[in-house]
Protein backbone atom coordinates (compact mmCIF):
# COMPACT_ATOMS: atom_id res chain seq x y z
CA UNK A 1 0.00 0.00 0.00
CA UNK A 2 1.17 3.53 -0.69
CA UNK A 3 1.47 6.04 2.12
CA UNK A 4 3.60 9.11 2.42
CA UNK A 5 6.57 9.43 4.74
CA UNK A 6 4.76 11.60 7.26
CA UNK A 7 2.11 8.93 7.73
CA UNK A 8 4.67 6.16 7.92
CA UNK A 9 6.37 7.93 10.83
CA UNK A 10 3.15 8.77 12.68
CA UNK A 11 2.30 6.75 15.75
CA UNK A 12 -1.19 5.49 16.53
CA UNK A 13 -1.24 7.53 19.76
CA UNK A 14 -1.16 10.72 17.70
CA UNK A 15 -4.09 9.76 15.56
CA UNK A 16 -7.81 9.88 16.08
CA UNK A 17 -9.07 6.62 17.53
CA UNK A 18 -8.36 7.40 21.16
CA UNK A 19 -10.91 8.06 23.86
CA UNK A 20 -13.17 11.10 24.08
CA UNK A 21 -11.11 12.44 26.97
CA UNK A 22 -8.22 13.01 24.57
CA UNK A 23 -10.24 14.39 21.67
CA UNK A 24 -8.92 17.89 22.33
CA UNK A 25 -5.43 18.47 20.96
CA UNK A 26 -5.77 15.48 18.67
CA UNK A 27 -4.32 15.03 15.21
CA UNK A 28 -6.61 13.42 12.65
CA UNK A 29 -5.06 11.78 9.62
CA UNK A 30 -7.52 11.50 6.73
CA UNK A 31 -6.60 8.89 4.10
CA UNK A 32 -7.63 10.04 0.63
CA UNK A 33 -6.13 8.85 -2.66
CA UNK A 34 -3.90 9.95 -5.52
CA UNK A 35 -3.47 13.63 -6.31
CA UNK A 36 -5.18 13.24 -9.70
CA UNK A 37 -8.52 12.17 -8.27
CA UNK A 38 -11.34 13.73 -6.22
CA UNK A 39 -10.65 12.24 -2.77
CA UNK A 40 -7.48 14.29 -2.36
CA UNK A 41 -8.88 17.82 -2.93
CA UNK A 42 -12.09 17.05 -1.02
CA UNK A 43 -10.02 15.61 1.81
CA UNK A 44 -8.00 18.82 1.91
CA UNK A 45 -11.16 20.87 2.14
CA UNK A 46 -12.53 18.62 4.87
CA UNK A 47 -9.29 18.76 6.87
CA UNK A 48 -9.32 22.55 6.68
CA UNK A 49 -12.93 22.74 7.88
CA UNK A 50 -12.36 20.39 10.82
CA UNK A 51 -9.10 22.05 11.87
CA UNK A 52 -10.63 25.53 11.86
CA UNK A 53 -13.87 24.68 13.59
CA UNK A 54 -13.14 21.96 16.16
CA UNK A 55 -11.05 23.32 19.04
CA UNK A 56 -7.71 21.57 19.40
CA UNK A 57 -8.04 19.45 16.25
CA UNK A 58 -5.35 19.35 13.62
CA UNK A 59 -6.54 17.36 10.60
CA UNK A 60 -4.12 16.43 7.81
CA UNK A 61 -4.56 14.76 4.44
CA UNK A 62 -2.57 11.69 3.48
CA UNK A 63 -2.05 10.61 -0.13
CA UNK A 64 -2.48 6.87 -0.65
CA UNK A 65 -3.08 4.35 -3.41
CA UNK A 66 -6.81 4.58 -2.73
CA UNK A 67 -9.66 2.72 -1.05
CA UNK A 68 -7.99 -0.64 -0.42
CA UNK A 69 -4.98 0.99 1.21
CA UNK A 70 -7.24 3.35 3.15
CA UNK A 71 -9.22 0.52 4.73
CA UNK A 72 -6.01 -1.31 5.58
CA UNK A 73 -4.55 1.80 7.19
CA UNK A 74 -7.73 2.33 9.19
CA UNK A 75 -7.64 -1.26 10.42
CA UNK A 76 -4.01 -0.82 11.47
CA UNK A 77 -4.86 2.31 13.46
CA UNK A 78 -2.65 4.48 11.25
CA UNK A 79 -5.41 6.90 10.22
CA UNK A 80 -8.60 8.08 11.87
CA UNK A 81 -10.86 8.67 8.87
CA UNK A 82 -10.98 7.40 5.30
CA UNK A 83 -12.52 8.14 1.97
CA UNK A 84 -13.56 4.81 0.49
CA UNK A 85 -15.55 3.16 -2.23
CA UNK A 86 -18.32 1.05 -0.78
CA UNK A 87 -17.13 -2.15 -2.48
CA UNK A 88 -13.71 -1.89 -0.80
CA UNK A 89 -15.20 -1.28 2.64
CA UNK A 90 -17.68 -4.15 2.19
CA UNK A 91 -14.73 -6.44 1.48
CA UNK A 92 -12.92 -5.03 4.53
CA UNK A 93 -15.85 -5.65 6.88
CA UNK A 94 -16.36 -9.17 5.51
CA UNK A 95 -12.66 -10.06 5.50
CA UNK A 96 -12.87 -10.82 1.78
CA UNK A 97 -10.41 -10.55 -1.12
CA UNK A 98 -7.49 -8.29 -0.07
CA UNK A 99 -8.76 -8.41 3.53
CA UNK A 100 -8.97 -12.19 3.82
CA UNK A 101 -8.14 -13.11 7.41
CA UNK A 102 -7.84 -9.42 8.39
CA UNK A 103 -11.34 -7.91 8.59
CA UNK A 104 -11.69 -4.23 9.49
CA UNK A 105 -14.57 -2.85 11.54
CA UNK A 106 -15.26 0.06 9.18
CA UNK A 107 -18.32 2.11 9.98
CA UNK A 108 -19.89 4.65 7.63
CA UNK A 109 -20.44 8.18 8.90
CA UNK A 110 -21.60 9.68 5.58
CA UNK A 111 -22.36 8.76 1.98
CA UNK A 112 -20.64 11.53 0.07
CA UNK A 113 -21.00 11.10 -3.73
CA UNK A 114 -20.86 8.57 -6.55
CA UNK A 115 -17.63 7.19 -7.97
CA UNK A 116 -17.70 6.54 -11.72
CA UNK A 117 -15.69 3.85 -13.49
CA UNK A 118 -14.00 5.77 -16.28
CA UNK A 119 -12.38 3.74 -19.03
CA UNK A 120 -10.15 6.25 -20.78
CA UNK A 121 -8.43 6.03 -24.15
CA UNK A 122 -7.95 8.08 -27.31
CA UNK A 123 -9.14 7.77 -30.89
CA UNK A 124 -5.54 7.07 -31.93
CA UNK A 125 -5.52 3.83 -29.91
CA UNK A 126 -8.23 2.26 -32.05
CA UNK A 127 -10.00 0.98 -28.93
CA UNK A 128 -13.80 1.25 -29.12
CA UNK A 129 -14.87 -1.42 -26.59
CA UNK A 130 -13.64 -3.33 -23.57
CA UNK A 131 -13.07 -6.40 -25.77
CA UNK A 132 -11.01 -4.22 -28.11
CA UNK A 133 -8.37 -3.80 -25.42
CA UNK A 134 -6.88 -7.21 -26.13
CA UNK A 135 -3.29 -6.79 -27.21
CA UNK A 136 -3.18 -3.19 -26.00
CA UNK A 137 -1.17 -1.44 -23.28
CA UNK A 138 -3.52 -0.62 -20.41
CA UNK A 139 -3.24 0.62 -16.83
CA UNK A 140 -5.69 -0.85 -14.31
CA UNK A 141 -5.13 1.55 -11.43
CA UNK A 142 -2.62 2.35 -8.73
CA UNK A 143 -1.58 -0.39 -6.30
CA UNK A 144 -3.88 -0.36 -3.26
CA UNK A 145 -6.72 1.29 -5.14
CA UNK A 146 -10.32 0.20 -5.48
CA UNK A 147 -9.88 1.04 -9.17
CA UNK A 148 -7.88 -2.18 -9.50
CA UNK A 149 -10.58 -4.35 -8.00
CA UNK A 150 -13.37 -2.70 -9.98
CA UNK A 151 -11.32 -2.88 -13.20
CA UNK A 152 -10.58 -6.56 -12.64
CA UNK A 153 -14.26 -7.30 -12.08
CA UNK A 154 -15.20 -5.44 -15.25
CA UNK A 155 -12.56 -7.24 -17.32
CA UNK A 156 -13.68 -10.58 -15.92
CA UNK A 157 -17.28 -9.86 -16.92
CA UNK A 158 -16.10 -8.95 -20.45
CA UNK A 159 -14.17 -12.20 -20.76
CA UNK A 160 -10.72 -10.62 -20.69
CA UNK A 161 -7.84 -12.22 -18.78
CA UNK A 162 -6.06 -9.37 -17.00
CA UNK A 163 -2.79 -11.33 -16.89
CA UNK A 164 -2.71 -12.72 -20.44
CA UNK A 165 -4.76 -10.61 -22.84
CA UNK A 166 -2.91 -7.29 -22.68
CA UNK A 167 0.32 -6.45 -24.46
CA UNK A 168 1.23 -4.77 -21.18
CA UNK A 169 -0.67 -4.03 -17.98
CA UNK A 170 0.58 -1.22 -15.77
CA UNK A 171 -0.45 -0.18 -12.26
CA UNK A 172 -0.59 3.59 -12.57
CA UNK A 173 -2.44 6.51 -11.04
CA UNK A 174 -4.59 8.57 -13.45
CA UNK A 175 -1.98 11.34 -13.60
CA UNK A 176 0.70 8.78 -14.45
CA UNK A 177 -1.62 7.16 -17.01
CA UNK A 178 -2.30 10.49 -18.69
CA UNK A 179 1.41 11.22 -18.96
CA UNK A 180 2.11 7.75 -20.33
CA UNK A 181 -0.54 8.19 -23.05
CA UNK A 182 0.94 11.58 -23.96
CA UNK A 183 4.37 9.95 -24.23
CA UNK A 184 3.04 7.17 -26.46
CA UNK A 185 3.75 4.48 -23.87
CA UNK A 186 0.13 3.55 -23.01
CA UNK A 187 -3.13 3.08 -24.90
CA UNK A 188 -5.59 3.69 -22.09
CA UNK A 189 -6.40 3.36 -18.41
CA UNK A 190 -9.12 2.64 -15.89
CA UNK A 191 -9.89 5.08 -13.11
CA UNK A 192 -12.72 5.21 -10.59
CA UNK A 193 -13.47 8.67 -9.28
CA UNK A 194 -15.91 11.51 -9.17
CA UNK A 195 -16.28 13.76 -12.18
CA UNK A 196 -14.63 15.69 -13.58
CA UNK A 197 -11.24 14.17 -12.76
CA UNK A 198 -8.32 16.53 -13.31
CA UNK A 199 -6.07 13.93 -14.94
CA UNK A 200 -8.70 13.06 -17.57
CA UNK A 201 -9.45 16.73 -18.16
CA UNK A 202 -5.72 17.22 -18.74
CA UNK A 203 -5.62 14.38 -21.26
CA UNK A 204 -8.66 15.64 -23.17
CA UNK A 205 -7.21 19.14 -23.36
CA UNK A 206 -3.83 17.98 -24.68
CA UNK A 207 -2.99 19.15 -28.22
CA UNK A 208 -3.23 16.42 -30.84
CA UNK A 209 -5.23 14.07 -28.60
CA UNK A 210 -8.93 13.20 -28.96
CA UNK A 211 -10.37 11.63 -25.84
CA UNK A 212 -12.55 8.52 -26.02
CA UNK A 213 -14.52 7.13 -23.05
CA UNK A 214 -15.48 3.45 -23.39
CA UNK A 215 -19.04 2.32 -22.55
CA UNK A 216 -19.34 -0.70 -20.25
CA UNK A 217 -22.69 -0.47 -18.41
CA UNK A 218 -23.85 -3.62 -20.20
CA UNK A 219 -21.62 -5.74 -17.92
CA UNK A 220 -23.14 -4.55 -14.64
CA UNK A 221 -25.77 -7.33 -14.26
CA UNK A 222 -23.09 -10.01 -14.54
CA UNK A 223 -20.84 -8.24 -12.04
CA UNK A 224 -23.68 -7.69 -9.55
CA UNK A 225 -24.69 -11.32 -9.83
CA UNK A 226 -21.27 -12.39 -8.56
CA UNK A 227 -20.22 -9.54 -6.26
CA UNK A 228 -23.48 -8.14 -4.91
CA UNK A 229 -25.60 -5.02 -5.53
CA UNK A 230 -22.96 -2.39 -4.83
CA UNK A 231 -22.71 -1.28 -8.49
CA UNK A 232 -25.25 0.56 -10.63
CA UNK A 233 -25.38 2.25 -14.07
CA UNK A 234 -24.90 5.97 -14.59
CA UNK A 235 -24.03 8.29 -17.45
CA UNK A 236 -21.15 10.75 -17.73
CA UNK A 237 -22.73 13.45 -19.93
CA UNK A 238 -21.09 14.51 -23.18
CA UNK A 239 -18.93 17.57 -22.63
CA UNK A 240 -17.84 16.60 -19.12
CA UNK A 241 -14.32 16.39 -20.52
CA UNK A 242 -12.64 18.22 -23.41
CA UNK A 243 -13.23 16.29 -26.62
CA UNK A 244 -15.93 14.04 -25.11
CA UNK A 245 -18.67 14.32 -27.74
CA UNK A 246 -21.05 11.55 -26.60
CA UNK A 247 -22.52 10.33 -23.32
CA UNK A 248 -20.51 7.62 -21.57
CA UNK A 249 -22.60 4.74 -20.18
CA UNK A 250 -20.66 3.40 -17.24
CA UNK A 251 -20.67 1.60 -13.88
CA UNK A 252 -20.78 3.48 -10.59
CA UNK A 253 -20.38 2.81 -6.87
CA UNK A 254 -21.04 5.03 -3.85
CA UNK A 255 -18.33 6.62 -1.68
CA UNK A 256 -18.36 6.89 2.08
CA UNK A 257 -16.47 8.60 4.83
CA UNK A 258 -15.50 5.81 7.20
CA UNK A 259 -14.11 5.43 10.72
CA UNK A 260 -13.56 2.54 13.08
CA UNK A 261 -16.40 1.34 15.28
CA UNK A 262 -14.38 2.47 18.32
CA UNK A 263 -14.46 6.19 17.49
CA UNK A 264 -16.22 8.05 20.34
CA UNK A 265 -19.83 9.02 19.63
CA UNK A 266 -19.31 12.64 20.69
CA UNK A 267 -16.43 13.09 18.28
CA UNK A 268 -18.32 11.59 15.33
CA UNK A 269 -21.25 13.88 16.07
CA UNK A 270 -19.01 16.94 16.32
CA UNK A 271 -17.28 16.19 13.03
CA UNK A 272 -20.55 15.58 11.19
CA UNK A 273 -22.17 18.73 12.58
CA UNK A 274 -19.14 20.75 11.52
CA UNK A 275 -18.89 19.21 8.06
CA UNK A 276 -22.61 19.42 7.26
CA UNK A 277 -22.74 23.06 8.30
CA UNK A 278 -19.80 23.82 5.96
CA UNK A 279 -21.13 21.86 2.97
CA UNK A 280 -21.19 24.99 0.77
CA UNK A 281 -17.49 25.45 1.42
CA UNK A 282 -16.78 21.89 0.30
CA UNK A 283 -18.73 22.58 -2.89
CA UNK A 284 -16.26 25.35 -3.68
CA UNK A 285 -13.43 22.83 -3.40
CA UNK A 286 -14.92 20.34 -5.87
CA UNK A 287 -18.24 20.09 -7.69
CA UNK A 288 -18.80 16.52 -6.46
CA UNK A 289 -19.54 17.88 -2.98
CA UNK A 290 -22.89 19.04 -4.40
CA UNK A 291 -23.83 15.35 -4.44
CA UNK A 292 -23.27 15.05 -0.69
CA UNK A 293 -26.97 15.26 0.13
CA UNK A 294 -29.44 14.36 2.84
CA UNK A 295 -31.35 12.16 0.38
CA UNK A 296 -28.13 10.26 -0.33
CA UNK A 297 -27.80 9.04 3.27
CA UNK A 298 -29.17 5.55 2.70
CA UNK A 299 -28.17 2.35 4.46
CA UNK A 300 -28.19 0.48 1.15
CA UNK A 301 -25.81 3.04 -0.38
CA UNK A 302 -23.47 2.98 2.63
CA UNK A 303 -22.97 -0.76 2.20
CA UNK A 304 -21.40 -1.21 5.64
CA UNK A 305 -22.97 -0.59 9.06
CA UNK A 306 -23.41 2.98 10.23
CA UNK A 307 -21.45 4.26 13.18
CA UNK A 308 -24.23 4.61 15.81
CA UNK A 309 -23.56 8.33 16.29
CA UNK A 310 -23.73 8.93 12.53
CA UNK A 311 -26.97 7.02 12.23
CA UNK A 312 -28.46 9.15 15.02
CA UNK A 313 -27.14 12.36 13.45
CA UNK A 314 -28.64 11.71 10.02
CA UNK A 315 -31.98 10.72 11.50
CA UNK A 316 -32.05 14.02 13.38
CA UNK A 317 -31.46 15.82 10.09
CA UNK A 318 -34.50 14.05 8.61
CA UNK A 319 -32.83 11.31 6.55
CA UNK A 320 -34.93 8.16 6.13
CA UNK A 321 -31.85 5.91 5.85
Amino acid sequence: MLINRRLALATPALLLGMGAARAQGTQLAIATGTTGGVYYPLGGGLANILSRNIPGMSATVETTGGSIANNQLLGAGRVGMIFSQVDASVDAVNGADRFRGRPVKVRAIAVIYTNRMQVVTTTASGITSIEGMKGKRMATGAPGSATEIMAFRLLEAAGIDKDKDFRARERLSPAEGTNAIKDGKLDGYFFVSGIPTSAITDLGASPGITLRMIDHAQYIPKIVEKYGPVYFPEVIPAGTYPGQTVDNHQMSVANILGVLDTMPDALVTQMLETTWKAKAELEQVHAEARNFTLAGQKTAAAGVPWHPAAEAFWKRQGATL
